[in-house]
C-alpha cells in the first residue's frame, strides 16, 4: 500500500466506524425521505428513528438469520429448493491442475443466499474500514466495534456475535427434493447420498474475467488496436461460442446477491470436443518413394530435421552417453512420424477415404516395398501382392529408403553424411531404427 493510499484510509477506531455505518445509513435513507413531501413530517420523523444507528443494528442483527454466506449455494439447482447452502473456501490439497473454489485465493467473493428483503444486512456488514470489513470486525470480536454499536457493552456483544454467525448454516445439512442428488454406489447395497452444490463464487469469478476480456476499456482498446493492425499491451481475449445461463428471471436477488450482480447471467465455455477438419488424405502419386519430397513436407518433420542437424553440428567433434542418447531421441521421433504417416494412409482405406488397391492407379509410382507398406489391403485381390508381403522383406527396405533420406537432409559442411562417416552414422541409425522395422512389422 502506498503512502497516499495510507493517508485516504482512515485508522481502525470506534469513531472511524461509527462515520462509515452513519454514512451507509444516511445514503439509504435520503431516497426514501425525497419520495415524501416535506408535508409527511410524521412519515419522515418514523423513517429517521428507523435509521438511526442504534436502532438499525438492533433490527439487522435480528434479520442477519434471515441470511447466510456462502460459496456453494443450492438455489440454483431450483428457486424454491430449501436444503443447505455451504461457505468452503476449497481443498488446499486439490491439484495445481484442477480448477476448483480452491483457485480464487484473496479474490474469492462470497455469495449470500436468504431473504433478498434481508441482503442490505449483508451489504452493511461488507462496509469496510481500511483492509477489513465490518464482518470481519465481528468475526474477530474486536472490542472498537462494540464500543461504536453501542455504550451497553453486553448489547453489542450481542450484536456481533449474531452478525459473526453470517457464514454458519442456520439448521442441520440437508438436502431437498427439488436439489440435485447422486446415489453413489459403495458395494454390498450401501451408497453415499451426494448432492452437487452450485458454486457461485467461482463462478462469480470466471464471470468477471469474461466481462473485463469482453467489456473493459483496455479490452476496447485493445480490439480498436488489432483492427487498425499496432499493437497493444493488454491482448485480446476471446471465447467463442460462449452460451449464457439465465437464474431469477426478472428477480436474480431472489436466487443471491451475486447473481444479482452478475445480472442473472452465467456464462458457459463450449465443454465439447475439438471439431478437428483434418485435410484430405492424397495417395502418394507421381513419386518413386514417398520419402522423396511428401514425408519430408510434414510439419513435425520439417521441424525435427533442422533440430537434429543443428543437434549434430554441436557435438561433432564430441560422442559420450549424453550425446548418444539426444541423438536417439530426436531420431526416434522421426521414426515416430514414419509410423504416423503410414497408419494416416492405412487408415484412410479402412475409412473409406482411400480406396483399397489405389496403388494400382496408372498414376502411382511408388516402389514395391512401400507400396506394400502403404496399402496393405490390395492383397486380398491381389494374391501375388499378398504373397510379397508374407515374405516381409519389405521393413527392411523401408527403414533403408528412410536412412538414405535422413542422411541427405542431415549432410552439413561440418557433419557430411557421405564416405566413411555416412557409413558410421548409417550404422548407428540402422541400430537405432530396429525399433522401427519391429514396429513396422507389428503393425501391419
Amino acid at each position: 500500500m502506498t503512502e497516499e493510499s495510507n493517508a485516504l484510509t482512515p485508522p481502525l477506531s470506534a469513531a472511524s466506524i461509527k462515520a462509515v455505518i452513519a454514512q451507509f445509513l444516511t445514503d439509504r435513507l435520503q431516497p426514501k425521505l425525497e419520495k415524501l413531501g416535506e408535508e409527511d413530517s410524521e412519515q419522515r420523523a418514523v423513517l429517521r428513528a428507523g435509521y438511526a444507528p442504534k436502532t438499525w443494528i438492533a433490527d439487522a442483527a435480528r434479520r442477519v438469520a434471515q441470511i447466510q454466506q456462502v460459496t456453494h449455494a443450492i438455489k440454483y439447482t431450483h428457486p424454491d429448493a430449501r436444503g443447505s447452502s455451504l461457505y468452503s473456501a476449497g481443498n488446499p490439497h486439490a491439484a495445481d491442475s484442477e480448477v476448483g473454489t480452491h483457485t480464487l485465493g484473496t479474490a474469492l467473493a462470497a455469495d449470500v443466499v436468504g431473504n433478498a428483503a434481508a441482503l442490505d444486512v449483508y451489504k452493511f456488514l461488507n462496509l469496510r474500514i481500511g483492509e477489513r470489513s465490518l464482518l470481519d470486525l465481528a468475526v474477530a470480536d474486536v472490542p472498537m466495534l462494540a464500543t461504536a454499536f453501542s455504550e451497553d457493552t453486553e448489547e453489542a456483544h450481542a450484536w456481533m456475535t449474531a452478525f459473526a454467525t453470517l457464514a454458519q448454516a442456520k439448521s442441520e445439512t440437508a438436502s431437498h427434493k427439488l436439489a440435485k442428488q447422486v446415489y453413489w454406489p459403495l458395494g454390498d447395497g450401501n451408497y453415499h447420498l451426494l448432492a452437487p452444490l452450485f458454486p457461485t463464487s467461482l463462478v462469480h469469478g470466471v464471470w468477471k474475467t469474461v466481462r473485463e476480456d469482453g467489456f473493459s476499456d483496455e479490452a476496447k482498446a485493445a480490439r480498436e488496436a488489432r483492427k487498425a493492425g499496432v499493437a497493444h499491451p493488454h491482448g485480446v481475449h476471446e471465447y467463442p461460442e460462449l452460451a449464457i445461463q439465465s437464474f431469477g428471471g426478472t428477480k436474480p436477488q431472489n436466487i443471491s446477491q451475486l447473481n444479482s450482480e452478475r445480472y442473472g447471467e452465467n456464462y458457459l465455455l463450449p465443454a465439447l470436443p475439438p471439431n478437428w477438419q483434418s485435410p484430405a488424405i492424397r495417395p502418394p502419386f507421381a513419386v518413386n518413394s514417398v520419402f522423396d519430397r511428401i514425408f519430408g513436407n510434414r510439419p513435425r518433420v520439417r521441424q525435427l530435421v533442422p533440430i537434429l542437424r543443428t543437434f549434430l553440428e554441436s557435438v561433432a567433434q564430441h560422442n559420450n552417453v549424453r550425446i548418444r542418447d539426444k541423438r536417439a531421441e530426436l531420431t526416434g521421433y522421426l521414426c515416430d512420424e514414419a509410423l504416423l504417416y503410414g497408419a494416416e494412409q492405412r487408415d484412410a482405406v479402412e475409412t473409406g477415404e482411400l480406396a483399397a488397391g489405389w496403388t494400382l492407379d496408372e498414376f502411382c509410382q511408388l516402389n514395391r516395398a512401400e507400396q506394400l507398406w502403404l496399402d496393405p489391403l490390395r492383397g486380398h485381390s491381389d494374391p501375388d501382392f499378398a504373397r510379397d508381403y508374407e515374405r516381409n522383406e519389405w521393413p527392411g527396405e523401408i527403414c533403408r529408403r528412410f536412412g538414405n533420406w535422413l542422411n541427405a537432409r542431415l549432410s552439413t559442411e561440418r557433419t557430411p553424411m557421405s564416405a566413411i562417416e555416412a557409413e558410421h552414422w548409417r550404422g548407428v541409425l540402422e541400430k537405432e531404427m530396429r525399433l522401427l522395422r519391429r514396429e513396422l512389422a507389428d503393425h501391419e
